[in-house]
């Protein structure tokens, strides 16, 4: 595409600040980790037409649980889907594209309040908004990777912290709006939703019109690629539709579908679950602080370890987040029953820590086995892995959970099952890393063929298109 939004015109200067790149890319996912506080509105939703009280007519909770789970799908989708598209047109276009859906998903999720039509909720928060959180969350990745090849676990923690965070001030400020606007004959969802699409919408065309890319061969000032390199760390590159034909590929896929099946799961049940592990010893306001607590570990835990791993390798990261949470889901039940409410907490804020640092860690990991090229479109691509887990993780808590209490087991006793799952589900996923190796070189993209494929350099030997440095 020509014209501002062109890939060649988000090329920066020469001695551009890379600095300026991560609060773009914050700019974005600060927006779309609102996506974590969206059960605030589930409540309110509830009832709608009965304004005091949910009436007969009025939205099941039930029902309005698809609006999140069909977001959760449609960002891998679109990640998936999308990713390719990103690396042809660049980030400046994407992450444009990502605002206009997720904040015009909120205009058209109002309008099914409004109208009391849910399907007009699905499609907008659930459908077009999911394709705004997919689009918005791969498009700063391979950006931020380019810009930081000499930390880019720090990098990419830097940004995918802030989707950790983003419910950190899109549920306060959802309670705020919706307080403001409710009146005798509304809840205020509809008018919150208005709102919130307006400043989303602002927030990320800001991080959209400010992005910028490194110039073709870029590196940091004084920084020299090591002589003795790793090998889990290729210099070469791989292109999207190749890495789908190596075997990495699938076991990365694995690694972090079962790594965020074992950790979201949970996050979605720890209110009732520690209130019902420790009965008469937690009060429902003392399990709102524990999913605080675990929300503050899941944060910076996407920017610990990610930034750990630059220093001790992806693999080993990896290979910490399996051993360490095998041995800690499997202590739980024994946790639970002996009572000791401090090292249940602080167990799972570990987990949660793992599991933020896993979803962090995988971009820098993906760069690392394929190369920095198309990374952003691979990530897109592995991204239907959190699609799966985000179905699997619920259902094993949720339905192992109501399974046991139908046989007569406690309710406090009622999770134990599903943590020595969990645990063998991390077992599976240290065998899966530990079967990660460099990708062999007949995947390598060969030296004649960037020309083809990269879409900058022409077929004729012609110098590359020079950007404009006042751009």
């Amino acid at each position: 595409m020509s014209g501002f939004f062109s890939k060649q015109r988000a090329v920066a200067h020469s001695g551009y600040n890379r600095w300026m790149v991560p609060p773009a890319a914050l700019a974005v996912h600060l927006c779309i980790g609102q996506a974590y506080a969206f059960s605030v509105f589930n409540e309110p939703l509830t009832r709608v037409l009965g304004i005091g009280s949910a009436s007969p007519e009025d939205w099941k909770l039930t029902t309005l649980g698809w609006i999140f789970s069909l977001a959760i799908v449609f960002l891998g989708l679109s990640a998936a889907f999308g990713g390719k598209w990103l690396e042809k047109v660049g980030p400046r276009l994407t992450m444009f594209v990502a605002a206009c859906c997720f904040g015009g998903g909120f205009l058209v999720s109002a309008l099914g309040v409004y109208l009391h039509e849910i399907w007009l909720v699905y499609l907008g928060y659930g459908v077009i908004g999911g394709i705004g959180l997919g689009l918005g969350y791969v498009s700063p990745v391979s950006t931020l990777i380019k810009w930081f090849p000499d930390r880019r676990g720090m990098a990419t923690g830097m940004a995918i912290m802030g989707f950790g965070g983003g419910a950190m001030i899109g549920a306060p400020l959802s309670v705020l709006l919706m307080d403001h606007f409710k009146s005798a004959t509304s809840v205020g969802v509809m008018e919150a939703f208005v709102v919130m699409g307006g400043l989303y919408f602002l927030s990320m065309c800001i991080g959209a019109l400010t992005i910028r890319t490194p110039p073709q061969n870029w590196q940091p000032a004084g920084w020299v690629p090591p002589v003795v390199q790793n090998k889990m760390i290729s210099q070469n590159h791989v292109h999207i539709d190749q890495a789908l034909k190596t075997p990495q590929f699938y076991l990365l896929w694995l690694v972090l579908c079962l790594n965020v099946t074992a950790g979201i799961g949970v996050l979605g049940q720890a209110s009732v679950m520690i209130q019902e592990m420790f009965k008469g010893a937690v009060t429902p306001a003392a399990a709102a602080g524990f999913v605080g607590l675990l929300s503050l570990f899941n944060m910076g835990g996407r920017f610990f370890w990610s930034s750990s791993s630059d220093f001790i390798g992806r693999k080993n990261t990896y290979f910490i987040f399996f051993t360490l949470g095998i041995a800690l889901y499997a202590a739980i039940p024994s946790i639970g029953a002996a009572g000791n409410m401090g090292l249940f907490i602080l167990f799972y804020a570990v987990i949660l820590s793992m599991y933020g640092g896993g979803f962090a860690t995988i971009p820098a990991y993906l760069a690392d086995i394929f190369g920095t090229k198309y990374v952003g479109g691979i990530h897109g691509r592995l991204l239907t892995a959190w699609s799966t887990a985000g179905v699997l993780g619920p259902v094993l808590v949720n339905y192992i959970r109501e399974f046991q209490i139908g046989q007569g087991v406690a309710k406090a006793d009622a999770y134990n099952v599903t943590m020595y799952i969990m645990a063998g589900l991390l077992a599976l996923g240290f065998v899966c890393n530990l079967l990660i190796k460099p990708v062999h070189e007949k995947h390598h993209i060969k030296q004649d063929e960037f020309d083809e494929l990269d879409g900058i350099f022409p077929r004729d030997g012609q110098s590359p298109a020079t950007p404009n440095p006042k751009q």
